[in-house]
């Protein structure tokens, strides 16, 4: 009788509580699919011989319009220099290649027609009965060059480290060296690696966060001058030369002696990533207005970018990839692996116009005659060109404010 009613007891607690443990569950909420993210296929990288193509020379934008002639004239005299220095070399346009002698007659002819008394019409029109025209490819899948400008910043200093001046920039490391693959494997012409050895073996140099953070170069004797703010150092290092004055009022100019072969990263581009300025706020004003605001987030920030420049004191400045003075307006950094070094070339594009306080006013058409005498680590690809605006604040206004597509086209004179 005892097991009888175990058993019913046993029953009674299956069919009324416990029947919930084998009641068949409720079918899952029907999940919604995810939208498909589209897949951004990067375009394809453009080959060095496909960066120029001929174009009629005809159809050239202004070459002389608003030109002034002398700094063009010094601008001109400095790439024939250079390709005086350079017999027996070649350069690509494209397809197509010159040698040096070539273009240092192509630009002895261009000297000839810009000194004449004739008016801009009579120039232009004898330039494109001379010289071929090769137009940039420009970005892939846009077509077109984007242009920024750099400068040359005048920048207090000391030459010793002392109170508030405790930020430097430094000449080349001795243990920093520099191997030119080519040297070793014919396919790697034209590439090279920065490093230093350790334990017997090259490994990559110091990066920023390691140099400046962690002073890796302290107590080397390797210091130029320091300054009081690290902004103003950094952008030492983005523009690439500067102007340096002591308390004395006495002055030197520093120019770009070698890096720490680390990849470049943009700053303004990882700040709009990061959501902290935002893409129609961006410009080089507001990357510095940013940083100074939040200290607090400098030092990270500054080591989002590997990338570190040495300098060394130039007797005139600012000396670009060439070896020789930069002019402004008339001298621009391009990519070497696509266009060639201290070639004549022809920009078309905007420029922003400023009032004395600094204020935007409107951006005006700008097309004009310049040279190819720099390069620089964020001016990569055949889609990018930075103009040289000069020396000093309204010189960091106007390049500051330069972010404009347009076109860009190389001349060379008939053979």
């Amino acid at each position: 009788m005892k097991h009888k009613s175990l058993i019913f007891i046993l029953l009674f607690f299956v069919l009324s509580g416990c029947a919930r443990i084998i009641e068949k569950p409720p079918a899952p909420a029907p999940v919604k699919p995810r939208p498909a993210r589209p897949v951004e296929i990067p375009p394809t990288p453009v080959k060095a011989q496909e960066a120029l193509v001929r174009v009629d020379a005809n159809t050239l934008p202004p070459i002389f319009s608003g030109v002034d002639k002398l700094p063009l004239e010094i601008a001109v005299l400095k790439s024939i220099g250079f390709y005086e220095r350079s017999s027996g070399r070649s350069f690509r346009f494209g397809s197509d290649t010159y040698s040096a002698d070539h273009l240092r007659q192509s630009l002895l002819r261009f000297l000839d027609i810009l000194r004449d008394s004739d008016p801009p019409e009579s120039k232009e029109r004898r330039v494109r009965e001379s010289f071929l025209a090769y137009k940039s490819v420009g970005r892939p899948g846009k077509g077109t060059v984007l242009f920024t400008g750099y400068f040359e910043p005048v920048l207090n200093a000391s030459q010793t480290k002392k109170e508030s001046f405790n930020w430097p920039i430094y000449m080349v490391p001795d243990d920093l060296i520099t191997v030119d693959l080519g040297r070793f494997r014919d396919k790697y012409r034209g590439e090279r690696i920065v490093g230093r050895v350790e334990k017997q073996a090259l490994v990559p140099y110091y990066n920023r966060c390691e140099i400046d953070r962690d002073g890796r170069l302290v107590d080397r004797g390797l210091e130029i001058a320091w300054f009081a703010d690290p902004v103003d150092v950094f952008n030492l290092h983005i523009q690439g030369s500067g102007m340096i004055c002591y308390p004395d009022r006495d002055c030197i100019q520093v120019s770009y002696a070698n890096a720490n072969g680390r990849s470049y990263r943009s700053i303004g581009r990882y700040l709009q990533d990061a959501g902290k300025v935002s893409e129609q706020e961006m410009s080089y004003q507001s990357i510095n207005k940013y940083l100074r605001e939040h200290p607090e987030e400098l030092s990270d920030i500054l080591c989002q970018n590997e990338s570190y420049v040495f300098f060394r004191i130039v007797p005139q400045g600012p000396v670009g990839g060439l070896g020789v003075p930069l002019t402004a307006g008339c001298s621009i950094a391009t990519d070497p692996v696509y266009f060639p070094k201290g070639a004549l070339a022809l920009v078309k594009t905007r420029r922003p116009v400023f009032d004395d306080s600094g204020k935007l006013l409107r951006w005006i058409e700008f097309s004009r005659a310049v040279l190819n005498q720099d390069a620089g680590g964020a001016i990569k690809g055949p889609g990018r060109v930075d103009i040289f605006f000069g020396t000093g604040s309204q010189a960091e206004l106007e390049a500051g404010g330069m972010k404009e597509e347009g076109e860009l086209y190389f001349l060379v004179m008939k053979k």
